[in-house]
């Protein structure tokens, strides 16, 4: 009978383990720490804006025309000149003569003027220059000489 009531007692040990344990799990609760607290909010962070320097202004060019304004220029005709302005009061003067290419510079005479002046060399030792009047940024009107005196207004712009 030792037998019998040793394993009535292991029963008992095991049924008292697992009572004991279920009893102590009775005990655990989930609680939450703030019930009060509202949902989490979701802050969206912009991307950084990247700002690039504007370009900086290109040169402008122009069209200029010379027309003959004496009886020494009459045997040239209309000519055609290029002015080339780098919108800092300088810029560039070309044309072709008679088969000589003058080149030279054409510059404002004030820093805000828009007055200005016009000279270049031609390729055979002759010269020209001209002054000028701008009436808007792109338009234009204006005199020019030669070195032998031929003389032209001038038109720049379209």
């Amino acid at each position: 009978m030792k037998v019998f009531t040793s394993s009535r007692l292991v029963c008992g040990l095991t049924l008292a383990g697992v009572v004991a344990t279920a009893t102590s799990l009775t005990g655990c609760y989930v609680v939450p720490v703030h019930p009060h607290q509202p949902p989490a909010t979701v802050v969206h962070i912009p991307a950084p804006i990247v700002q690039t320097p504007p370009a900086p202004p290109q040169p402008v060019t122009f069209a200029a025309r010379l027309y003959p304004a004496n009886d020494l220029a009459a045997s040239y005709g209309m000519v055609s000149a290029i002015v080339t302005n780098d919108l800092h009061g300088r810029g560039t003067f070309s044309t072709a003569i008679n088969g000589e290419n003058f080149s030279g510079e054409a510059t404002r005479t004030g820093a805000y003027s828009k007055e200005g002046v016009a000279n270049g060399a031609g390729n055979r030792g002759s010269y020209i220059s001209c002054r000028y009047q701008m009436n808007s940024p792109t338009l234009g009107t204006g005199s020019c000489r030669l070195s032998n005196g031929a003389q032209f207004t001038m038109h720049v712009g379209n």
